[in-house]
Formats: structure tokens, sequence, C-alpha cells
């Protein structure tokens, strides 16, 4: 079977072998056929819990991708998507078995892999940097979950090797392109006026992380540790971080500091990126934060160079108060003030935001395409670094000036060193 072969005769020509194996295409020949309208995007699949099943699902489903590899470091959830795949792709061709998803444990050795054209990332937090970097050395297309990193200057290293390397790079925060166009209906109305000048946002999210203070546990056998540590601190075993075999949870290792960013910069990087999208400023951040003089753990306040101020706390989503009116959005509901806002039809030459409506689909055709999908690391890193800051901020309780071009706080010391950290050997990227 040739190389240009498409999906549909492949599928067929392989619908009655009993046992049957994908048809790879490496990466030099995959970039002579992308042109090809039924070639196949070869994709690998790094952390495969809950979230990263999610997308195995999700890309199972389109029709020219081929899910190549899978990789983890508990062998059960390896195995386990490792049988969603086959099991997917033999009841499509009428197969009574399939054999052509390979299983990893170190993801290095995924992203060696000629067979693999582009990567799904959906690890914590701690591993995001150094997956992204070393996918884009590898020249690996890149679709990484949020936040998009752990800290500040990580986000700057992944944008720079993203660049330096020509991939495409996708961060997921699908609330650009899903939920029914409500963030991106709501951020066209900000856009074109119809509040007014925008004068205040509300973001209402959970609060900061907390140091990790889980008692030890014996580590399960089948997952390697000392890896899901990897350049984070290591620590004793707690399946509160690394939950046993094939969970069906979110693990909490995004409420503690050495591996994540409190709700903050969980449900954050979503909402603070829609607040970033209709302010315009998706290259760009605030000047100031103000958190709480107290204990508090909302309140904080990031004010804008437009004048604009932007709030951490409020109802779940985020609220736009304008001069002549507020708009109200979340994953379920757009409202506005006055009413019949939300009824306004935006004129098309006034429409000011990338049109799309799903996230993963336009990550796929940007692939093709070589154009910027929705969300770049540009933009994954600017909304990341307002959690940081955020986070910053409730650390040492008091007024900090922040640099947005030069992304370091100004005349700060103390503060300017909370905005990286020495990764654990051998990570240093």
């Amino acid at each position: 079977m040739s190389l240009t072969s498409s999906r549909r005769s492949f599928l067929k020509s392989t619908a009655a072998a009993a046992v049957i194996g994908p048809a790879i295409l490496s990466r030099n020949s995959f970039a002579q056929e992308r042109a090809e309208a039924n070639d196949r995007i070869q994709i690998g699949v790094i952390g495969v819990g809950t979230m990263g099943r999610g997308h195995v699902a999700r890309f199972l489903k389109q029709q020219d991708v081929q899910l190549v590899a899978v990789c983890d470091v508990v062998n059960e959830r390896t195995e386990n998507a490792r049988e969603m795949v086959e099991k997917h792709y033999a009841q499509q061709a009428g197969a009574s078995v399939y054999r052509g998803c390979q299983m990893y444990g170190d993801f290095r050795e995924l992203l060696a892999s000629d067979e693999i054209d582009a990567v799904v990332i959906a690890t914590p937090d701690h591993w995001h940097a150094t997956q992204c970097i070393l996918a884009a050395r590898a020249k690996k297309d890149i679709y990484c979950e949020k936040p998009l990193t752990h800290n500040v200057a990580q986000g700057r290293r992944i944008v720079d090797s993203v660049q330096q390397n020509k991939v495409v790079f996708q961060t997921g925060s699908q609330q650009r392109s899903e939920f029914g166009g409500k963030f991106r209906s709501a951020v066209e109305l900000i856009l074109a006026g119809r509040i007014g000048k925008l004068k205040t946002i509300r973001v209402g999210v959970g609060g900061p992380p907390k140091p990790c203070d889980l008692p030890g546990q014996e580590i399960p056998e089948g997952t390697d540790w000392d890896f899901w540590c990897g350049p984070a601190v290591k620590r004793d075993y707690n399946e509160v971080l690394c939950p046993k075999g094939v969970h069906k949870h979110f693990p909490a290792w995004r409420a503690y500091s050495e591996y994540g960013g409190g709700g903050l910069a969980d449900m954050g990087a979503h909402h603070f990126d829609i607040a970033q999208w209709a302010m315009q400023m998706d290259g760009s951040g605030p000047v100031g934060i103000e958190p709480p003089l107290g204990g508090e753990t909302s309140g904080l306040k990031f004010v804008y160079a437009s004048g604009v101020e932007m709030f951490h706390g409020g109802p779940s989503g985020c609220t736009f108060e304008g001069t002549e009116g507020s708009i109200y959005v979340d994953r379920n509901k757009l409202e506005t003030t006055p009413a019949e806002l939300a009824a306004t039809e935006i004129p098309e030459d006034d429409r000011q935001v990338y049109y799309s409506t799903d996230h993963a689909r336009n990550w796929l055709d940007c692939c093709r395409s070589r154009k910027d999908p929705i969300c770049t690391a540009e933009i994954g890193h600017r909304t990341a670094t307002i959690c940081h800051l955020g986070n910053i901020g409730y650390v040492l309780r008091r007024p900090l000036k922040w640099d947005p071009a030069a992304e370091l706080f100004v005349g700060d010391d103390e503060a300017n060193k909370l905005l990286d950290y020495e990764p654990r050997d051998p990570w240093r990227v």
C-alpha cells in the first residue's frame, strides 16, 4: 500500500483482515503530502489521565487523524488508552483486531519517533514547559493543556522554542472556540462598544495554591513516581496527587504549589483568558497587582495601563462592566444589562475576533495550513502569566508594579525571584 493511499481506501483494503496495523506517514512524507485532502496527521498523546483520555476520544473522531502513540507514568493508564485506540480502529475497519498504537513510559522516546507529526500534552502543570520545549525541538506540532506553565519564565521559553522551530501550537483554552460561542459573542459586544468604555472586570475562580502537606503512601506497582515528579520537587507519593490506575476524576495536584497554581490558575486560565481577549491584551498584561492586605484568598486587583481594573473574585465566569452596560458570561450563560444587548447583531465589519467553533479542529486545520490557531503559545503564556502574577501577589501581600514588555517586576528583586525556579535534574531545558 502506498503512502499516498487515502484513509478511506486504507480502511476498505484492511477491513477483511483479521489483524491490521496503521499506514504510517513519516514527518518527511507528511510534509510532502500535506496538501493531500485525505492524508492523516499522526498524533501521540502524552498524559492519559482523565483529561488525556478525553483528548484520545476527541481525536479519534477526526477523520484525518491517526492516533499512533500514548504515554503515561502509570502503566494501567497507558494500556487503557491503547485499548481505546485499537478498539476504535478495529471497529472502524470491520476487523477483529488492530495493532498500531505504541505505548511509552518516557515521553522523550515518543518524541524521538519519526512516525509522529504532532503531540497532545495533558500532563500536570509542572511538566508542560519541559515537554513543550522538547516537543518543539523535535519539530512536533503541539496542543498543550492549560494553564500553559507553572511559572512566568517558562512561558517565554516555550514561546521562543515554538517560534524558533516553526511548529504550530494551540493552548487548550477552548472557551475561545466552544460553549456555543457565548464567550466570543461577549467579546464581540465589548469590542464593538456595546457597553461603552470598559471599566471593570470580575473573574470568579478559585484561590491560590498551598504547599503540599499530604502524608506519604506506598507507591503502587506500575507507577513511576520519580518521573511523575519530574522537574518539580521530589516528595513522597500520595494518591491525591497521582491516583492509582485508571481514574475518572481530576486529581488535586492542582491545589498544591509544587505542581499547580490552585483554582486561580486552573479555571483562571480559562476566564482570565477571555478577559485578556476582551481587552485585546493577548500580547501584554497588567501594569499593577494589588492584593488584599489581610489573609483573604480573593479580592486581588490587576490594573491595566488603559485604566481597566480586573478583580479576582465574583460570580463564576467573567463580569464586564462598562460606562453604558455590563455583560456576564459563563459556560452556560450570557446575560447583558440592558437585556436587549444580548440580542444585538454584530455586523460583519465590526467583528474583531478570530472565529473558531471547534478548538481541536482549529489546531488540526492549522497544522495543515501552517497558520496560527486561535490560542497560540504567546496567548497561552500571557494568560498563564496573569494567574502567576495573582499567586505571587497573594504570597507577598503588597502592591507590585509589573512591566509586561520586559516581563519583570519593577524594582522588586524579591518578587522577581518568584518568576522562575531551578528544575530538578535532569530536566533543565
